[in-house]
């Protein structure tokens, strides 16, 4: 059965709904989805390796969390959710709203709501083998430093650019 997105205004406000298919199919329906950036005491950024089985950026670097929002959900239960699934993050998530800004791809529109996490030393992802092939922390050099490479998904870098600040 296909997953279900709601279709949004640039606010956020629900207009209509539609399956994954049609949202990731070059129709540009504006859909919302979550990143969650987690940081390292020493300024260190958790990345997630995208599977090779996902159908958008398989196999590049990306947002520690990352996912679409399901119809009936609002932003935070969405990111937690997520932070769940794909890192077996728990109770300890207490995130902090950075940003929420429009990201347009050659495939989809989505309306992007990005939160950061200064995670506890104890801390330890678990990564869900179904969506991510690896998880590490990257020193913010060493992302400046594969920029541009077709290391990362063009998603990360734009919004690292934009974010890249308020990470410190």
């Amino acid at each position: 059965m296909s997953e279900i997105f709601p279709i949004v205004d640039l606010q956020g406000n629900i207009l209509d709904s539609a399956t994954r298919e049609e949202c990731h199919s070059g129709s540009f329906l504006l859909h919302p989805v979550v990143h969650l950036h987690i940081l390292r005491k020493d300024g260190a950024i958790l990345l997630q390796k995208r599977s090779m089985s996902k159908d958008i950026q398989p196999g590049r670097w990306d947002t520690a969390v990352g996912g679409h929002m399901d119809l009936g959900e609002d932003v935070l239960t969405s990111l937690r959710r997520e932070a769940r699934e794909e890192l077996g993050v728990g109770d300890e998530l207490d995130p902090q709203s950075v940003v929420v800004y429009p990201f347009r791809s050659d495939r989809e529109y989505e309306l992007v709501n990005v939160y950061m996490w200064r995670a506890p030393e104890s801390f330890v992802p678990i990564a869900d083998p179904g969506e991510i092939d690896e998880v590490r922390y990257w020193t913010p050099g060493e992302i400046e430093e594969a920029i541009g490479k077709g290391i990362l998904t063009p998603n990360f870098e734009q919004e690292y650019r934009r974010i890249a600040d308020r990470l410190k």
